[in-house]
């Protein structure tokens, strides 16, 4: 004979049935319950009810009678859970996981643009690879030589509290104004600027980063001091490169409200390039060149000195950048997408 000890119902979404729950199906069964009724006073789908009677039914008298019993159904639940477990088929992967950690080291590519890129290029099918996600998971379990302490946006951490400051200087014309078609990245020839600081001291250079917000291609240009006469040298030189292509390939250009940007607004007076400015203390309005300075901070780390790397560690730098695979570019880089629109360019032009 069977002794029900306790009858509480209380189920919450997602939880599987607990003992009592199985007392209470039998307890309800005998007395005539359909399992949608029970389903309903339990607080779960009536197909859990009737999977659980399935799964708790035995044979009693020689076969004659089918009944369902709490006891049953517990057992046989526990002993499924025996065998239930995050399964890895890592062994499976390896030449995939080989391929993964040659690029991480030696190209600096992220876990994201080795699984895209894979794919993109037939390198492996979509069975011999795990996605993004199943690789920072590997990492976290130390299945990969890729730790955790290597990927540093993913340690990376805000410390600063949110402050809401009044702006303050406004030094031309509102990103408000800005095109639509700057904003929504449909067109090309629309660019972000920025200036990276390496150290602190006054003599030490600078770095002025542009980039197109379509592509996505990024600029690194060394620039002596934070004068703003030497932004403006150093964007009168690359005018002078792209000579009359000027117009048609820096259509608007977007900075912040730096002392060092302050006469950049004469550019449009020598040219048909808008210049807008984002709203003071909000970086995320050009949020794509602030990601990319963020970048190129794994080579050229806070208080080290610009003017102690070369031009050509420089140029090697914003190459890295430039030929990464994006995902949100399809697993192509900034350079071919940039060198296509440069060539569309010259091409209606002849």
């Amino acid at each position: 004979m069977d002794h029900l000890y306790s009858t509480t119902t209380e189920h919450r979404k997602g939880q599987h049935l607990s003992f009592e729950h199985r007392v209470l199906i039998q307890t309800r069964l005998k007395d005539g319950w359909n399992p949608n009724k029970i389903a309903k006073e339990i607080g779960c789908a009536p197909n859990t009810v009737r999977n659980e009677i399935k799964r708790g039914t035995v044979v009693l008298y020689k076969g004659n009678i089918l009944r369902y019993k709490a006891t049953a159904g517990q057992a046989t639940y526990e002993q499924n859970r025996q065998v239930c477990c995050r399964h890895y088929d890592f062994p499976e992967k390896v030449d995939f996981i080989s391929f993964v950690e040659k690029k991480f080291f030696e190209d600096g590519w992220s876990l994201d643009a080795c699984v895209g890129y894979a794919l993109k290029e037939g390198l492996f099918t979509r069975g011999q690879i795990v996605c993004t996600k199943t690789l920072f998971s590997y990492a976290d379990l130390g299945l990969l030589g890729i730790k955790n302490i290597h990927l540093p946006e993913k340690l990376r951490r805000s410390s600063k509290r949110v402050k809401i400051l009044k702006n303050k200087r406004v030094l031309g014309r509102s990103i408000e104004e800005r095109p639509l078609e700057a904003n929504d990245r449909s067109e090309f020839g629309h660019w972000e600027a920025d200036l990276v600081i390496g150290s602190k001291k006054k003599d030490d250079d600078t770095l002025l980063t542009m980039l197109e917000r379509k592509t996505r291609e990024y600029w690194m240009i060394r620039v002596p001091g934070r004068n703003p006469n030497g932004v403006m040298a150093a964007l009168t030189t690359i005018r002078s490169q792209y000579s009359e292509h000027w117009d048609t390939i820096f259509k608007t250009i977007t900075t912040d409200n730096g002392s060092e940007f302050s006469i950049l607004s004469e550019l449009e007076d020598l040219s048909k390039t808008l210049v807008y400015f984002a709203h003071s203390y909000t970086s995320c309005e050009k949020g794509s060149v602030e990601r990319h300075n963020g970048l190129i901070r794994r080579f050229i780390p806070k208080g080290k000195r610009i003017d102690s790397y070369s031009d050509e560690q420089i140029s090697q730098i914003e190459t890295w950048c430039n030929s990464l695979p994006r995902k949100l570019l399809g697993y192509r880089t900034p350079d071919d997408l940039f060198e296509n629109e440069l060539d569309r360019i010259y091409s209606c032009v002849a």
